[in-house]
């Protein structure tokens, strides 16, 4: 097991620091306009109602300290005229506090609606950006990570720093109306609620930081720990897990995993909460040596009585408004880290972004495939998959692709669909090179069967249909194709026809067995008017029979196109124009079942080790 990775620790110098903040706040103007775009109204109705609330604070201390000096002045007068604006202050003041709960309430309401169409935004710019992504970016773990980290904190996060933002401008505003009235009673007030406060914020942005760190490092095994949740919970999975008694192992497994991350979590929580304690109570100090300053002026008849509790109030609501307002600095440090997560997904380059090539908009002129000195090897992998081939194929020729496990059948396919540039050499396709090709006109030319088919959870008229998204209501499209794939028989079988609702994730949902699945996967290739068809073992998981009948129209059913065929079954690869024996990347031998079977190679051993499983050795004593 390869050793698990360290988890980059905190910038070590001032200079690292810096410049790892200035990089996260770049991220705050793009969510910005992500949270304008999602719902400018409702964005634009938080900070109005925000700044409103900001001079409310204020507002309701200073009418508190009306009501202590008016309290003072009727008792000691006894005037009902005193008494009676007394209470008309208390009238004032549960006013504002109404009014403040509304502007709480609506500002609640208006935030629930924002981050309800900002989540949704965001996931469809996933989504988008999936959609993009090529080929390659599937296979490579990293980009997993890249998409775990982005969909992870996308729901939550952007709402979080525009409200962040928000909080800081309004507390800002209510902090600079508490400084007015603290210059009043001195200065020095001033610098000490900085002094204090100060330190929690550089320790809380440290934390933030280290937090990212923790939750953008461990990517990789937060997606092991979801890839054990679906193994568990799929129904594709749950026959092999409860035949092989794999239950006790995965949870296991999965429980480790857990500790692991528990067990991190915990510390950075000790550490934030025991940090976030001792620079509190720092903070705590300072406010009750400010309250003892104040009352001693009161002591001594400086103060009223009413201005004592106005400049308590003020001194601790203002403590409590620079708190949030570099809590939310820090916050939004905090979220800028994640959000760089989603535009670092978001701004993968894809080959579909490049600027496309001049190309022609339909099929040139009917050459077929040329493959010339083609190599190719994965990314960010050493070993070759293809190495110099060579090989050309007919506009109307059906051609086998044949070899052991790892020779390249599949990635050829890969190649030839134009889901992957050569790494060396040049495939042509009707004389231009394939990659010339836009690819939405390229794919148009295909029709594909893939080894690894989907099984949509789709009802059955759609799960043909998708082959042609423009003809997917087509019905008698549709039922044509399916007769040519030899899915008919199957839906016609089916309780509700081609309204049936296909595999078991849904309600009412009917499960084809794999043969079923694959007659459906073949008549959604014949969907399409395709010059081009891609047929990757279209038959590994049919019957003898069901094989046969398919076999028995690919002739009708390729003629005047071009076929690409792989299967490890030799009898349908010997009804195809010419086979192609791949070794290692190469094309070791090509040529008709006859010729191969004449030249006594590798593909007539391969053909008569098969033969001899299915019929015995004495069916092959007669001549070949």
């Amino acid at each position: 097991m390869a050793e698990a990775p360290v988890a980059p620790g905190p910038p070590k110098t001032l200079r690292g620091i810096y410049q790892e903040v200035r990089t996260a706040f770049r991220q705050t103007p793009r969510v910005m306009g992500l949270v304008w775009a999602a719902d400018a109204r409702s964005a634009l109705g938080i900070m109005l109602l925000s700044f409103l609330g900001a001079l409310l604070p204020l507002a309701i201390a200073w009418i508190g300290k009306l009501i202590i000096d008016g309290v003072l002045a009727a008792s000691a007068s006894d005037d009902p005229a005193a008494r009676a604006h007394v209470m008309q202050l208390v009238g004032a003041e549960l006013g504002l506090m109404l009014f403040t709960g509304l502007l709480g309430m609506s500002t609640g309401l208006l935030r629930s609606l924002l981050g309800t169409r900002l989540g949704y935004l965001i996931n469809l710019r996933i989504l988008d950006k999936a959609r993009t992504l090529d080929l390659v970016h599937f296979e490579t773990p990293a980009v997993y990570d890249k998409l775990q980290n982005a969909r992870r904190e996308a729901s939550s996060r952007p709402l979080n720093l525009f409200t962040s933002a928000v909080d800081v401008v309004a507390n800002v505003v209510t902090l600079a109306s508490y400084g007015v009235v603290l210059v009043t009673f001195s200065p020095l007030t001033l610098l000490i609620l900085a002094a204090a406060t100060l330190p929690a914020f550089i320790a809380e942005a440290r934390f933030s930081g280290a937090a990212f760190r923790l939750f953008t490092w461990r990517a990789p095994e937060g997606r092991r720990m979801r890839y054990l949740e679906l193994l568990l919970t799929r129904d594709d999975s749950a026959k092999e897990v409860k035949l092989f008694a794999l239950g006790d192992l995965l949870v296991a497994r999965y429980r480790a995993l857990y500790e692991k991350f528990f067990g991190e979590e915990r510390s950075l929580a000790v550490r934030r909460a025991g940090w976030g304690f001792g620079l509190g109570a720092l903070s705590t100090v300072a406010l009750y040596g400010c309250y003892g300053w104040i009352a001693s002026r009161a002591v001594v008849g400086a103060l009223t009585l009413g201005d004592m509790t106005l400049y308590m109030a003020v001194f601790r609501q203002g403590q409590a408004a620079l708190r949030t307002i570099l809590r939310a600095i820090g916050g939004t440090y905090e979220d800028n880290l994640f959000m760089s997560n989603l535009f670092g997904f978001l701004e993968l380059p894809t080959e579909a972004e490049a600027p496309a090539a001049s190309a022609p908009s339909v099929a040139g002129e009917g050459r077929g495939f040329e493959l010339v000195d083609v190599s190719f090897r994965y990314p960010g992998r050493p070993q070759w998959v293809l190495r110099h081939l060579n090989l050309s194929i007919g506009p109307t020729e059906s051609l086998a692709i044949v070899g052991e496990n790892g020779a390249g059948k599949s990635t050829l396919i890969k190649l030839l669909a134009g889901l992957y540039p050569p790494t060396e050499g040049v495939i042509l396709l009707d004389g231009r090179p394939l990659v010339e090709y836009p690819r939405e006109v390229l794919w148009r030319r295909f029709g594909v069967v893939l080894q690894d088919f989907v099984r949509y959870q789709f009802n059955a008229r759609e799960n043909v249909g998708l082959g042609n998204v423009a003809f997917i209501d087509d019905l008698e499209r549709i039922r044509v194709a399916a007769e040519k794939g030899g899915a008919d028989e199957t839906v016609a079988g089916l309780p509700n026809g081609w309204d049936t609702q296909l595999g078991r994730w849904f309600e009412g949902g009917v499960e084809l067995s794999m043969g079923n699945w694959q007659k459906v996967a073949v008549s959604r290739a014949f969907m399409r008017d395709a010059d081009i068809l891609i047929l990757d073992e279209p038959t590994a998981a049919l019957d003898a029979e069901a094989e046969h009948a398919l076999f028995q129209r690919f002739r009708a059913l390729t003629e005047g196109r071009m076929a690409l065929l792989i299967s490890h079954r030799f009898s349908t690869v010997r009804m195809a124009d010419r086979i192609a024996v791949l070794v290692d990347g190469r094309v070791a031998e090509l040529g008709t079942h006859e010729a191969l079977m004449a030249e006594d190679g590798r593909y007539a051993r391969l053909f008569t080790l098969q033969a001899e499983g299915y019929l015995g050795a004495g069916a092959l004593a007669g001549p070949r």
